[in-house]
């Protein structure tokens, strides 16, 4: 499962709140909230993160294997 756990890190560390992504940088409400409960997010969206954060991907998002065994 892919989670954005690092993206709320990355954001704290440079300064950058979910307000401002909402409003200056266009980011939905809805895609934020989608991002808070792990869901699918587009590649462009990964992207567009990288790039206001200035940021690698991993930054953004890990890949958690949640498999019960």
């Amino acid at each position: 499962m892919i989670v954005y756990t690092p993206l709320w890190d990355t954001m704290k560390k440079r300064g950058i709140s979910t307000y401002a992504l909402i409003n200056k940088y266009n980011i939905s409400s809805s895609t934020i909230n989608r991002l808070r409960h792990n869901m699918g997010v587009t590649t462009q969206l990964i992207d567009d993160l990288c790039v206001i954060l200035d940021c690698k991907v991993e930054d953004i998002m890990k890949y958690e294997n949640n498999e019960i065994k």
